[in-house]
């Protein structure tokens, strides 16, 4: 990728203004629908778009494709990126005097695009070796402290039903306990934003020491990372420290998905039917649909 490439992803609305004079009548026309409300583009349809515009739709893909854009879907994502990064021309920052609608719409806004840079930034061959370290493991537990600990709950709701001894702490004494009476084959989910918590990373090295597995869904450069046997990196531009945790909670539980899905996949078809077996059995807890 070059560097005005990466510009271009990161400041889409900055890259949109200095280039307004030089674009063509048509296009000029799609520029101004998109600074006019940028928040609003990234809810349009690619025909509501060219009506804002008052152009035709494929005017608009010609616009996307000269930013770099492969359509219109991806020029929304690269867009919903340059609101949250934050540009001169549009502060992400949340207002005290901001409507619900407005700080909803930040909200949103930031928590897809750093979706879409997680997505991006992925180690797939990390996954892979996650999901091979789950598909065998005799146990599994899931650790997270603080906001993590939802997730970590989140985690157990999702593995019990693989047929695998799974369980979720939030303590740390219990997760020190579990840690030191670990053994080979048993598998431990360290989940952690900054991967900097210390009573985190001395249960990991203490997991290691008697023979666990030890899968880190954290920051790659933490300290937890080091102690960890594989490391599902995750990082976002989101300061934990001073705000509560909000993208970064959403992205751990969306690999949680990932990893669930893949030691699905990897049972086989034949695993289906005990999924199916699990998922029968609330039918006689709820309200049919009307």
């Amino acid at each position: 990728m070059t560097t005005s490439h990466a510009h271009r992803e990161e400041n889409l609305l900055e890259d949109i203004q200095e280039r307004l004079d030089n674009l063509n009548k048509s296009e000029r026309k799609v520029a101004e629908a998109i600074l006019k409300d940028p928040s609003a583009a990234t809810r349009y349809s690619i025909a509501a778009l060219a009506r804002a515009a008052n152009v035709s739709e494929p005017t608009v893909n010609r616009f996307c494709r000269s930013f770099s854009a492969t359509g219109f879907p991806d020029f929304k994502i690269r867009l919903a990126q340059s609101i949250a990064t934050g540009t001169p021309y549009v502060g992400q920052n949340i207002e005290p005097d901001d409507t619900v609608a407005e700080f909803a719409d930040k909200i949103m806004l930031s928590t897809i695009a750093n979706l879409d840079k997680s997505r991006q930034s992925l180690d797939h061959k990390a996954l892979a070796s996650a999901i091979d370290y789950l598909i065998q493991a005799k146990q599994i537990h899931f650790f997270g402290m603080g906001g993590s600990a939802s997730v970590a709950l989140d985690a157990q709701h999702k593995f019990f039903r693989f047929n695998i001894p799974v369980t979720s702490y939030d303590d740390a004494l219990m997760q020190r306990m579990v840690a030191a009476g670990a053994q080979v084959g048993d598998v431990i989910v360290m989940i952690s934003y900054t991967g900097r918590t210390k009573e985190s990373v001395d249960i990991a090295r203490v997991a290691r020491e008697n023979g666990a597995t030890v899968i880190g869904i954290t920051n790659p450069e933490s300290p937890l990372a080091e102690f960890c046997t594989v490391v599902v990196g995750v990082t976002t531009p989101e300061d934990t420290e001073v705000y509560m945790p909000m993208s970064s909670r959403i992205i751990h539980l969306t690999v949680i998905d990932i990893l669930a899905t893949g030691v699905t996949l990897k049972r086989g078809s034949d695993f289906l039917g005990h999924l199916k077996k699990i998922k029968e059995s609330l039918k006689a807890t709820r309200y049919p649909k009307e």
